[in-house]
């Protein structure tokens, strides 16, 4: 079964920086768009970044000049470098993909466990 894995979560004071990492394993066999999504306490979960398979990326507003999408495709891998944090940053984080593995023909939506990011002013 296909697992999206996260790391990198963790407190930090405002204005430091955090890296998140999401490694998708299991029989894929390719893996389209992935994506950042956040929720924090009380509020709807809101989309945070997006990086396509040909590497273009889109940025939620809050974020945009402050957090970089990158993305690692011999590793499977999705990174979120989150650099002049806010207490408002402060949040569950989720990786998200569309992927496709060898014995379906069907892209599937996949949700990692989520890691926590906290933010103290």
């Amino acid at each position: 079964q296909v697992q999206l894995l996260e790391s990198g979560g963790g407190l930090v004071q405002a204005g430091g920086s955090l890296t998140l990492s999401c490694a998708a394993s299991g029989r894929i066999f390719s893996i389209d768009a992935m994506n950042w999504y956040r929720q924090a306490p009380g509020k709807q979960r809101e989309l945070v970044a997006t990086i396509t398979s040909s590497r273009n990326t889109n940025y939620a507003d809050s974020v945009k000049g402050r957090f970089t999408i990158s993305r690692d495709n011999a590793q499977n891998t999705v990174r979120l470098q989150m650099n002049s944090l806010k207490p408002e940053d402060t949040a569950v984080y989720y990786c998200n993909a569309d992927i496709r593995t060898y014995y379906s023909g069907t892209k599937y939506n996949y949700w990692g466990q989520g890691t926590q990011v906290t933010v103290s002013s």
